[in-house]
């Protein structure tokens, strides 16, 4: 028998406010939203790179623990300098760029939640 996992599909989040984290994952992070179910509960669904989603939960009632060293997710971007720039000119809370163990570099932005999400880039 040979299983194997194909990709990751989606990451979902637990949002305190769905129109919040829409502006934030919308102009902060630049992705594209998609249509969404009609669940009974609120939500949005975004587009991560071809064929992944991130998918907001607006029903967060807890306290979130995120960090770099904890719960968070990596986005690859193409141009990490250019969305420094654009963190700093949109005044997003974020860490500067440092080198990771593998010599890439990576920065972390954090969303209105607290979620700190990792960007990196291989060039």
């Amino acid at each position: 028998m040979n299983l194997r996992i194909k990709e990751i599909n989606h990451v979902a989040l637990y949002v305190a406010d769905v129109a919040q984290s829409c502006h934030f994952y919308s102009n902060i992070l630049q992705m594209n939203q998609l249509s969404r179910p009609d669940f009974d509960f609120p939500g949005a669904w975004f587009q991560i790179g071809s064929h992944q989603e991130l998918h907001l939960i607006g029903i967060r009632t807890e306290q979130v623990i995120s960090g770099s060293r904890s719960n968070h997710f990596a986005l690859e971007v193409e141009d990490l300098s250019a969305w420094e720039q654009h963190l700093k000119a949109n005044q997003a809370i974020y860490r500067p760029p440092k080198p990771r163990p593998d010599g890439l570099l990576q920065l972390f932005v954090k969303d209105p939640d607290g979620y700190w999400i990792e960007l990196f880039s291989r060039a």
